[in-house]
């Protein structure tokens, strides 16, 4: 059970006991009942902060991409200024994400459990996605794209990212790896984060810092 909650802060608690409900027990196992038993409180007092379980997973959801956005830039960041490297590291942090994560990475990309509609979930998921199609990232040697190009692009790299972070979690990639002699799983995600990301660099060679 989480830490009993300090007055005034019962919409945090009821959240933080969500997700701590949703990464051990699994998305199905998270009812308003069991958030609030979770956190210490009346079964009816999740009811003065979320209409219903639409309503507390999706602002699961939206401080879930709020966290996403952080994690993202602060590995961008890390990288440095060369633009291959920040999309590893964009790539990177959204791996770690997912690893650190799991059950409320799912949650996130569930839509028949959002409601998108909502003001707050549309901005925090907008602005983490906005994150895929930064103009600063490029391909070097290439013109930068606008337009549908810029998209077609964004969207590529999302769903290079995202499959393998799906991978991750699941097991599959460690599945995979072990079957081939010589590698490992780590190793293993960074080189397919630069051979998709990077194609233009020499395969097998590290991105520049």
């Amino acid at each position: 059970m989480t830490q009993p909650y300090h007055h005034g802060a019962l919409r945090q608690a009821l959240l933080d006991s969500a997700e701590a409900i949703l990464n051990r027990d699994g998305i199905d196992a998270l009812t308003l009942r069991a958030a609030a038993r979770e956190a210490g409180v009346s079964h009816a007092a999740p009811a003065h902060h979320f209409r219903d379980l639409l309503g507390l997973l999706t602002e699961l959801a939206a401080s879930g991409f709020i966290r996403f956005r952080e994690r993202l830039e602060t590995e961008i960041a890390a990288a440095g200024p060369n633009p291959n490297s920040r999309l590893v590291g964009l790539g990177r942090g959204y791996v770690g994400f997912a690893r650190a994560y799991p059950g409320l990475f799912r949650l996130m990309f569930r839509s028949e459990r959002l409601n998108w509609s909502s003001p707050s979930l549309s901005q925090a998921g907008r602005a983490a996605f906005a994150l895929l199609n930064q103009v600063d990232f490029g391909h070097a040697g290439q013109p930068d794209l606008t337009g549908p190009q810029a998209l077609y692009l964004a969207m590529t790299r999302w769903s290079l990212i995202h499959g393998l972070s799906t991978l991750v979690i699941d097991g599959r990639l460690d599945g995979f790896v072990d079957l081939t002699e010589g590698a490992d799983a780590e190793t293993a995600i960074e080189e397919v984060l630069m051979r998709g990301l990077c194609p233009q660099q020499l395969m097998g060679s590290k991105p520049a810092k």
